[in-house]
């Protein structure tokens, strides 16, 4: 007979099949409650619930403000005001659900986590939501929530640099978001670009010795960050704007297996719009370790993925 953990855990990817992420975040919360170290498959798909959770939520704010915007422009107080209104409704729900996340992870993820790739994807985990949370927040709320995300991803960064390789998928993802952090939160392009080329360059100096196994996960962030590099610095040069154009709809973000990458995962993270030889969620203009399948249909296959992003 099915253990408790075992039947909720099921009960999870039945609700992962039939897209029901609400009822996918209840069952995997019970199983974090019920102590002990997460499984990775446990990890992964706690991390694709919430993910899906928020992403729609994120993509929804995005879309709303956009409006918003356009609608301020044409001098439309009427509209304004209900847009706004329906935003505000949107970021209480994104704050309630973020929240939720942080409460989990600080009560039962990170005081269980035990190796060194546990602690780095929760600490990572718990600077994602805190960077989602300054990405709708003003004043001093975003100032405490970036705070807090930076330290997680240092955190993270501090374990990360010694229990994993620099072409391990989780340090990968990790150098991957902490950059966007910079880039879009901290207004910082420089340390952005500095952090994300470093770890490029460290992936690039040990891909001989990448293992099969992670080897199109690995390839893939570097990917990212190589297509986030070239965005940043051309737009920095005033040559980006065509790219950039092109990517109106926005980004990727995080979740599902333990490699970002293959985390069929920060979309499931971050949603795409289709750009040349690689895919744009919709957030911003460059890339996080979004779930490839996530973004694309759970059924899509890393190996796939890595074909559509045009390289092997």
């Amino acid at each position: 007979m099915a253990t408790e953990r075992e039947s909720k855990t099921f009960l999870a990817r039945l609700c992962e099949q039939a897209e029901r992420y609400d009822e996918m975040v209840t069952y995997m919360k019970e199983v974090a409650k019920l102590g002990g170290e997460l499984t990775v498959d446990e990890r992964n798909l706690l991390s694709v619930a919430y993910k899906n959770v928020v992403g729609t939520r994120r993509a929804s704010w995005r879309i709303i403000s956009s409006i918003e915007q356009k609608e301020e422009s044409k001098g439309s107080d009427k509209h304004v005001s209900t847009i706004r209104d329906y935003r505000n409704k949107i970021e209480a729900e994104l704050e309630k659900v973020c929240q939720d996340v942080l409460d989990v992870l600080d009560e039962s993820l990170i005081p269980n986590a035990a190796s060194g790739e546990s602690k780095v994807f929760y600490h990572k985990m718990k600077g994602d939501y805190h960077r989602y949370l300054a990405e709708f927040a003003s004043g001093e709320k975003r100032k405490t929530a970036a705070t807090a995300a930076h330290e997680a991803y240092k955190s993270a960064t501090d374990v990360a640099q010694t229990e994993l390789t620099p072409t391990h998928p989780i340090r990968l993802g990790l150098a991957l978001n902490f950059s966007v952090f910079y880039y879009e939160i901290l207004n910082s392009p420089d340390r952005a670009c500095h952090l994300a080329k470093q770890a490029f360059d460290d992936a690039i100096a040990e891909l001989d010795s990448l293992s099969e196994e992670s080897y199109r996960d690995s390839t893939l962030i570097m990917q990212l960050l190589r297509d986030n590099l070239t965005l940043w610095t051309s737009s920095e040069t005033g040559e980006g704007e065509t790219a950039a154009a092109g990517a109106t709809d926005a980004p990727k973000e995080e979740a599902k297996t333990d490699a970002p990458a293959a985390e069929k995962t920060e979309a499931k993270a971050d949603e795409p719009a289709a750009a040349p030889a690689s895919l744009l969620l919709p957030s911003t203009r460059y890339y996080t370790d979004v779930s490839v399948s996530s973004m694309l249909g759970v059924e899509l296959s890393v190996t796939r993925a890595v074909e559509m992003f045009g390289f092997a």
